[in-house]
């Protein structure tokens, strides 16, 4: 419960350190014909706010409610 959070990571701020930490590892792995990978980004999306969830930067509401952000297709 976000209630329960010291800080609430909001989800612009998470989709700006998604595309500046984890697309970059995305692309270079999944992308190296420069197509656009949204499978392959939308797994890094859903893996990487699990790992969020779990470390406490969002509420489990947060989880289960946001939505994918533009880059991932």
């Amino acid at each position: 419960m976000a209630s329960q959070l010291a800080t609430v990571l909001l989800w612009e701020d998470a989709v700006e350190e998604f595309k500046n930490y984890v697309l970059p590892t995305v692309k270079a792995m999944l992308e190296q014909d420069g197509e656009p990978d949204y499978v392959g980004r939308s797994t890094a999306w859903n893996d990487w706010t699990d790992s969020l969830c779990k470390d406490g930067r969002i509420s489990d509401w947060q989880y289960a409610n946001w939505s994918h952000p533009p880059c991932c297709g």
